[in-house]
């Protein structure tokens, strides 16, 4: 598109079901920021959009556990959420709630507008039921082994593992995650966009409008998706938390979060442009508006492939420039995981380094999964606090106001004629905006950062080769010269720094007495690409400070030690016997039916990690089961394995293959599955009761 008119950039909704850890502001949040900074420092008009997601499955799942109503849940975890975003300057123009009246009003038309077009289809379907808890089991109130790549704790929505989206009845063996009953099947009526419809639009859109400026990682997955043949997706659930349906005949059911959520993008900016008296419009339905969408990997069908759809089926919207997803963020080499405690909380991170939130947002920057997922270290953090921020940044910046008050009391020096050096220097200094800012529009902050870091390189080595400590002893005119052209770079630092170091921006913009984008005074982004001087002679700076610490040895080994506590905490928790499951009727149990059987085939399902696709006598006669133990059982060692089969269980389509029963397998104290077998070899066929 033409240079646009304005920007919307929306930042992944997060869940209230829980605080803010490091991979939440490295996936989606500080990107955004970045971006949105940016963009503002050159004088554009910017609506930077995001707000707590509040109607997820998660919400009831939290409540039940603690046992407390959804609605403590959401207002505990969006303030703590919301005070988070605060505490490291990401500086939304607008965080809402999807429990707020504007966001029910929205989305509820927005569905409604779809159905009186036509654009639903009604259908019947058999989902999972609980009979304990009555209810049906939507997205994460059950799990199971994901279809696709095997991972055993799978939810009905989404694979944590591998990423792949997928619906609750796709699971090998769910069990509700509320009772850890095995649920049955039971109908139930949903409205469901037909993606299919739209694939023409989003192949073209996609596929053939976006291949070269969208990242691989997101253009690949919606390929996947796209060449894979789309199909309806229902926008309706059972639940009785969330959006009621808007229809006279649809009682007990709710929207579908993933056509709720996307909507609060638009609700929120509602509510904005309503806050500063603007056209909320302008922003969602204007041609000469860029829509850009800051998301993990994990959202990318549902921002690409979705909520396009339901854009486009409106008939009214803009649709995204770009989804620019960033990969996963680990932790020490492990996952980033909330229930097992795996993280770096963003609240407990400032109890132990109070006022370094730039720290954290430059190495979380310097270091993001742009483009594969990206592991996290305390002693990487450590490295670029002390070896970056403080030996080159902090360092120039602390030389120069060190300098500048000792020889000129503070006051910025008249410089002499420039010699060929520093002319070459403040040439190089007004590249660096159109530099940094390239790398930022096309979304590699990383980049971006490390040419930031490259100007302070600058600064120190014009300071190193001109030694001013040394010729101020020798002709003070040419220190001054010295000394100005030095300052310009401290300027010019102040203001590109900005969106990347916000807090530390903001200290040495009042430590040089300028402000940013301003007329007829301050400094702008252009003005650090074009104009000659940034800081006038004459012009006061105040006493300077350090910018940044060191941090010791001693305060990373604490940080170490406490992960090493939480993981001897869950390896603890793990070796501890699960507790009794709910009880069942005798005859319950006589329903069960479970024979010896002998593995006679073995082999890998293709493209996966953990299924392998057996042949198993039974004695009855020979079945065709896919279990996930490939990961722990190579085909070849266990052709002969006498094992334990579940022969009554209704067949299941995994992975294409119709599998017709159930090994059963046991844990080892180390962890290892083990299969359940005779002390002695049996005939095939044998009952076990």
């Amino acid at each position: 598109m033409n240079t646009p008119k304005r920007y919307t950039i929306t930042a992944a909704l997060p869940y209230t079901n829980g605080p803010i850890h490091i991979g939440h502001l490295a996936g989606v949040y500080v990107p955004a920021d970045i971006y949105a900074r940016y963009l503002r420092l050159k004088g554009q008009d910017v609506a930077y959009i995001c707000g707590s997601d509040e109607h997820g499955v998660a919400i009831p799942m939290k409540a039940k556990k603690e046992g407390v109503s959804p609605q403590e849940i959401i207002d505990k975890y969006h303030t703590i959420i919301k005070k988070s975003f605060q505490d490291f300057g990401i500086s939304f123009d607008n965080y809402s709630r999807t429990s707020a009246e504007i966001h029910h009003k929205t989305a509820s038309e927005f569905f409604t507008k779809l159905y009186n077009q036509g654009d639903f289809i009604e259908e019947t379907t058999e989902q999972l039921f609980d009979e304990q808890a009555n209810q049906f089991l939507a997205d994460r109130f059950v799990v199971g082994t994901c279809p696709k790549c095997g991972f055993d704790g799978s939810y009905g929505d989404q694979c944590e593992s591998c990423g792949t989206s997928h619906n609750a009845t796709d699971l090998i063996n769910p069990k509700s995650a509320i009772t850890g009953n095995i649920p049955t099947v039971k109908e139930t009526k949903h409205w469901f966009l037909p993606l299919d419809r739209y694939e023409d639009f989003l192949r073209k859109w996609i596929l053939e409008g976006h291949k070269n400026d969208w990242k691989p990682n997101v253009y690949g997955q919606v390929k996947s998706w796209i060449d894979d043949g789309l199909r309806p997706r229902a926008v309706t659930r059972d639940l009785d938390w969330g959006i009621p349906v808007p229809l006279e005949n649809a009682q007990g059911k709710v929207l579908y979060v993933w056509f709720d959520a996307p909507i609060g993008y638009i609700s929120s900016t509602k509510e904005w442009a309503a806050r500063e008296g603007k056209n909320w419009e302008d922003y969602w339905l204007k041609d000469d508006t860029k829509l850009v969408h800051f998301i993990g990997k994990d959202n990318i069908v549902f921002h690409c492939i979705v909520f396009p759809s339901m854009l486009k089926a409106h008939g009214d919207f803009i649709l995204p420039e770009n989804v620019p997803a960033n990969e996963f963020l680990n932790l020490e080499g492990n996952k980033l995981s909330t229930s097992k405690n795996w993280a770096v909380w963003l609240h407990e991170y400032l109890e132990d380094f109070p006022n370094q939130q730039d720290v954290l947002r430059y190495t979380l920057t310097a270091n993001a999964p742009e483009t594969k997922d990206n592991d996290f270290t305390w002693k990487d953090f450590q490295a670029k606090n002390n070896n970056e921020l403080v030996a080159i940044l902090g360092n120039f910046i602390n030389r120069v106001f060190v300098l500048t008050h000792k020889y000129y009391d503070g006051f910025v020096p008249t410089p002499g004629e420039f010699s060929a050096i520093d002319e070459d220097v403040l040439a190089a200094l007004k590249a660096f905006p159109t530099t940094i800012g390239n790398a930022i529009e096309r979304y590699r902050f990383r980049e971006a950062s490390q040419e930031l870091m490259n100007l302070a390189r600058l600064g120190n080595k014009y300071l190193a080769d001109e030694e001013p400590w040394k010729v101020i002893k020798v002709d003070e005119e040419r220190v001054k010269t010295i000394m100005f052209v030095a300052l310009q770079i401290v300027a010019g630092l102040t203001v590109v720094s900005e969106p990347f170091l916000p807090f530390t921006a903001t200290k040495l913009k009042n430590l040089l007495n300028i402000v940013f984008c301003k007329k007829d005074k301050g400094i702008s982004w252009a003005d650090v690409a074009e104009k000659d001087i940034l800081l006038q002679p004459n012009h006061q700076i105040s006493q300077g400070e350090l910018l940044f610490s060191k941090i010791e040895d001693s305060t990373i080994e604490a940080q170490l030690e406490k992960l090493i506590a939480t993981k001897k905490s869950n390896e603890q928790e793990n070796k501890q016997t699960s507790p009794q499951k709910p009880t069942i009727d005798f005859e319950d149990f006589t329903k069960l039916d479970i024979r010896i059987g002998t593995i006679l085939e073995a082999a890998n399902v293709p493209k996966t990690k953990k299924l392998l696709q057996l042949k198993v006598d039974v004695g009855m006669d020979v079945r065709t089961i896919v279990s996930g133990i490939a990961e722990s059982f190579s085909p070849s060692e266990i052709i002969g394995q006498q094992v334990s089969v579940l022969v009554n269980l209704a067949p299941r389509n995994i992975k294409g293959i119709e599998s017709q029963g159930m090994i059963l397998m046991t844990e080892t104290k180390e962890g290892k599955l083990a299969f359940v077998e005779p002390s002695e070899k049996v005939t095939n066929g044998k009952e076990i009761s």
